[in-house]
């Protein structure tokens, strides 16, 4: 793995212990802002919630999710029981940095010793063992953050403050833009700004009552005025369209994320918010302004929100500075782009976050993985067929499943779905494991749970007989198995090549029409095909979709039946590019089997990427005919 995939992976670690809580932050951030003695409505009661929160919720939700991606659920509570010694050790600290080395630290301990009970431990004696286990280590490491942990961040954070200060008294503080602005495409903001610049922050508010670290990573101008030149001034058609949507979401919902891939397609534009920030910040030092709390995400409500009422036109000066500034330089930069390709760029940034979507999984042993979308029959059902027959050979003892996003079974140790999905998935299965993904077939978060996966069965060294049933003898529904796919029956008529690009929802509509053609359904039927999409995509991956109805549309489907349609230019679904579009529709559970046989025909990758290109219909005919 290249340096820059690593610090990637690890910058995406140490953020996905901080994004889960932000929502404590924002609650502390709020109380904070409005109730202290300088806030909007000071209020000496309220006030008084911000320092509990502060020196005890926040670092022991940071260390318990951190203990949860290293150790699991015994992980999750062992984190938490450790950092209250870094806490206690280091009473005048608030602990933000030493929960995220304490918490993955702890569930790697635990993760360690499980791996060394495993098949040792006496036949009812499992219980006793797993908790006095927890405790016995918690304490164990508890009296470790007293003694060393927390003192140890103790002196690094009066370090890092005496450097912020040598920085504020030499006029060198916007010079931590060049760190800043790349940190945050490496997805180091977080860890940057909530392990480090809030620590500081806390102890410079306590004294001022505001502090200007909180606003070195938060500002959202430098970004918008990238996203801004993009807008006006980029020769790419596509790529000039999404920009406006972009602004809007990065600028008021606060995702930095969104604007990672307009920089990674042109990396000489990272000097634009380098240099607009700097600028920004030049100003913020100049004026003494700052924010009484962290402004977590991002956007433009909660940096104002933590603005100090006498400094609000000052910050607001601020942040048109920095989105000036960075929309100045970017737009030479934007303009002399040869070409723009926002899809390979996107792709990018989802494999540089895909490495560690699921690179952590807890003990899986004999367990169950659920693939989930709306309705549990289409998409869902793809994946776990594709997904099951890749992982069987090495983890036979796992139940692959699908299921609908409301309905996962509750033994589900993994969820798969959709990220659109996944509150929806956490609600119905709050002790699961979820991972996200974009799409079923190869995104890459589902390669690295292959690989997570794969490597737990090669450290447990399972043995035949302690092999659980295969998943096949467990599944609900109708299965899958592509070895035993029926034939398409698939004719000539119902293929179409060559067809000029449509919008989405003109191609999926077409493709309906082309099943109302073959007499497979009602005209009702296709647009349940538009709503299914819009509901969850019916984009696969690998350049497949596959346009179906809805369960309320199954009234209007006549016999069972697919058709395809082939479009060599593609069609745009949120950024990736359907080639293939096989329009399908089943009578009862019908449609699992043409699921089947539609993943069996595009197994082959040479066959697959043929079907995309060739004008022989013949020959796609006789191929997914079997």
């Amino acid at each position: 793995m290249a340096i820059k995939d690593k610090v990637s992976s690890f910058g995406k670690f140490l953020s996905g212990m901080v994004m889960p809580n932000i929502g404590a932050f924002i609650a502390w951030g709020f109380l904070t802002a409005l109730f202290i003695e300088t806030g909007w409505l000071p209020n000496e009661q309220f006030a008084s919630i911000t320092g509990p929160m502060l020196s005890y919720l926040i670092p022991v939700l940071i260390a318990a999710q951190g203990g949860f991606l290293t150790g699991g659920d015994r992980g999750r509570i062992v984190g938490a029981i450790a950092v209250i010694g870094c806490i206690a050790g280091a009473p005048d600290t608030t602990m933000l940095m030493g929960a995220m080395v304490m918490g993955p630290f702890a569930g790697w301990i635990i993760k360690m010793f499980d791996k060394l009970m495993e098949g040792k431990t006496p036949a009812g004696f499992e219980m006793l063992i797993d908790n006095f286990s927890v405790g016995i280590i918690g304490m164990l490491l508890a009296m470790l953050g007293y003694l060393a942990i927390g003192p140890i961040m103790t002196a690094i954070l009066a370090v890092l403050m005496g450097g912020v200060q040598i920085l504020i008294q030499y006029g060198l503080m916007p010079l931590l833009a060049i760190f800043i602005e790349p940190a945050k495409v490496l997805f180091l903001n977080n860890a940057i700004n909530h392990g480090i610049f809030t620590p500081i922050g806390i102890a410079q508010a306590e004294e001022t009552g505001r502090s200007i670290m909180y606003m070195l990573e938060a500002n959202p101008g430098p970004g918008v005025g990238v996203l801004l030149a993009y807008c006006f001034f980029c020769k790419d058609a596509k790529t000039r369209q999404s920009a406006p949507g972009a602004v809007i979401i990065h600028f008021f919902g606060g995702i930095h994320e969104i604007y990672f891939p307009y920089v990674l397609m042109n990396p000489k534009v990272i000097i634009a918010p380098i240099v607009g920030n700097m600028c920004a910040i030049a100003w913020f030092s100049f004026t003494g302004t700052g924010l009484t709390s962290a402004a977590s995400p991002g956007s433009i409500i909660a940096f104002l929100s933590m603005t100090p009422p006498e400094f609000m036109v000052t910050n607001i000066i601020g942040v048109a500075i920095a989105a000036g500034v960075s929309f100045a330089i970017a737009v030479p930069l934007v303009r002399s782009m040869a070409a723009a390709d926002l899809d390979a760029a996107s792709e990018q940034m989802r494999e540089m976050k895909g490495t560690t979507e699921a690179a952590v999984i807890s003990d899986t042993q004999g367990g169950k993985i659920v693939f989930a979308c709306d309705a549990g029959m289409g998409s869902s059902a793809m994946g776990a067929t594709r997904f099951r027959n890749r992982i069987k050979a090495e983890r036979p003892d796992l139940t692959v499943e699908h299921s609908s996003v409301d309905t996962v079974p509750a033994d589900a140790a993994i969820v798969v779905c959709q990220r659109v999905l996944s509150e929806r998935a956490r609600k119905s299965a709050p002790t699961a494991q979820i991972v996200t993904i974009d799409n079923f077939l190869d995104d890459p978060a589902l390669d690295a749970l292959y690989k997570a996966l794969t490597e737990l069965a090669r450290a447990h060294e399972l043995k035949a007989g302690d092999v659980a049933a295969p998943a096949l003898k467990e599944e609900p529904a109708p299965e899958l198995a592509l070895e035993e796919a029926p034939v398409l029956s698939v004719t000539v008529d119902d293929i179409q090549v060559g067809c000029a690009s449509l919008p989405r929802e003109d191609a999926i509509r077409a493709s309906g029409e082309l099943l109302v053609k073959k007499g497979c359904v009602d005209e009702a039927y296709v647009d349940a095909m538009v709503e299914r999409d819009r509901l969850t995509s019916v984009y696969m991956g690998m350049g497949v979709a596959i346009p179906h109805g809805t369960n309320e549309a199954k009234d209007a489907v006549k016999q069972t039946g697919v058709v395809l349609q082939q479009y060599p230019d593609g069609i745009d679904f949120d950024g990736e590019k359907a080639y293939l579009l096989f329009g399908i529709a089943g009578k009862g559970n019908e449609h699992l089997e043409v699921l089947a046989a539609v993943c069996k025909a595009i197994e082959d990758v040479a066959v697959l990427e043929k079907m995309k290109t060739t004008d022989d219909v013949a020959w796609i005919a006789e191929v997914l005919n079997g």
